[in-house]
């Protein structure tokens, strides 16, 4: 079973604020709302993206084994929701509950060029609704180009957008599924872009997982981006989720930290003030009402994934 280290409050002289302690917990019991900790009745199928259906009340994973996209229930058990065999691997999923739609950004794991793709699905059904090649909107695509579409993000209008990983792009999706590039810096940035959320004041904030740094990336003018001033890096920052007082929730997959911050100036810089460690990888979390949970796929061997509360 994998331990969980609790925090005590923090006094960081080097950023000037006390951190307040995150405890993921590591029972099986409930408490509030919601499970403290849910096992997967099996291991293996790589949940690397999760989401919480507030429409039907489920959590929602994908799978980087299987591409399938699967309810975990309560009791651990797989449901699947959507079973598409032109999805390899699936990445970075979302709920639009607004448009009955699920989203998934979709890759190839076996193959050197990989793939970026976004699937989309009747959200109860788990109907094909698209599936849309971002790759084709890049114009002069280099020959030797090699994609890993990771996360999506949706705006208030409908506009999907995915990041690209390895080529460091951000596409844009319109509501016909029409696809053009929002904002490419070439695989040579050195970013490798990776979760991304939506602002309803117009713009996303994009994880930039190699470098520990968030990107603000204005809608209606992606060439104005600019790296969000953090008092505390987001090293190793994966999936992306609003919490819902407003903070952006950033998980590391190499330090197995959550990090939340907040901001006063609309995210040209951001402080950090809530931070946990626990044992073992995750990747992405969900907002569950007022609590984070965060998935734990186990990339490395075969135990049971885990999706863990946690509580600011």
């Amino acid at each position: 079973m994998t331990t969980v280290k609790g925090f005590s409050l923090l006094k960081r002289s080097r950023i000037g604020l006390l951190l307040s302690a995150l405890t993921l917990a590591g029972c099986a019991t409930t408490t509030g709302s919601g499970p403290e900790r849910i096992i997967a009745e099996r291991g293996g199928f790589i949940p690397e993206g999760i989401e919480y259906d507030n429409n039907a009340g489920r959590f929602l994973t994908g799978s980087l084994a299987d591409g399938t996209v699967y309810e975990i229930t309560a009791a651990g058990r797989l449901v699947p929701v959507v079973e598409d065999p032109a999805i390899e691997a699936s990445v970075g999923i979302e709920v639009d509950e607004a448009r009955n739609r699920l989203l998934v950004a979709s890759t190839s794991r076996g193959s050197p060029a990989g793939a970026a793709r976004l699937g989309v699905y009747d959200l109860q059904s788990g109907e094909r609704l698209a599936m849309v090649d971002l790759t084709a909107a890049i114009a002069e695509r280099p020959a030797d180009a090699s994609h890993f579409a990771n996360d999506v993000a949706v705006s208030r209008y409908g506009v999907v957008f995915v990041t690209d990983m390895r080529m460091n792009i951000v596409y844009q999706v319109d509501r016909y599924y029409n696809a053009t590039v929002l904002l490419d810096l070439g695989p040579d940035a050195g970013f490798n872009f990776n979760g991304i959320e939506y602002h309803p004041a117009g713009y996303l904030l994009v994880a930039a997982s190699a470098t520990g740094q968030l990107l603000k990336v204005p809608v209606n003018n992606p060439g104005n981006w600019s790296i969000v001033e953090l008092d505390f890096p987001a090293s190793g920052a994966d999936g992306l989720v609003w919490a819902s007082d407003g903070g952006l929730v950033a998980t590391s997959n190499n330090t197995s930290a959550v990090l939340k911050y907040h901001s006063d100036d609309h995210w040209s810089s951001a402080r950090l003030n809530g931070m946990a460690s626990f044992s073992g990888q995750g990747t992405t979390a969900a907002a569950v009402g007022d609590d984070i949970y965060v998935v734990q796929p186990h990339f490395a061997d075969a135990e049971p994934p885990v999706i863990l509360r946690a509580r600011f």
